[in-house]
């Protein structure tokens, strides 16, 4: 889908795939932070974003704003683990703040 919401759209998905990949292989796994929590958060605020983007929804701006926020402190959080998948996980919430930051109202 070639859009002014392609970028963001792509970073939404990927973090969405991650933060779930994340949520899965911490089911089993203690914790000391908001990992797993965040990452449950961060894949609800992914497809929030993706679903207003699509439908080129007035409240994209707001939508985006809140998403970043939420992949900012996902990835402060599965960035103190040593995990392959937490530092992925933390990586693709980076990528998706920047993208989001971008359309934030």
């Amino acid at each position: 889908m070639k859009s002014k919401y392609e970028a963001c759209i792509t970073s939404c998905q990927q973090c969405l795939l991650d933060c779930q990949n994340c949520l899965v292989q911490m089911a089993t796994m203690q914790s000391d932070n908001d990992c797993p929590n965040c990452c449950y958060q961060c894949v609800d605020a992914c497809l929030i974003s993706i679903k207003y983007m699509v439908a080129d929804s007035p409240y994209v701006g707001q939508a985006c704003k809140l998403c970043a926020e939420v992949c900012e402190w996902c990835a402060e959080q599965c960035r103190q683990h040593d995990h392959g998948h937490c530092k992925k996980c933390a990586e693709a919430c980076v990528a998706c703040a920047v993208e989001c930051r971008k359309l934030a109202a």
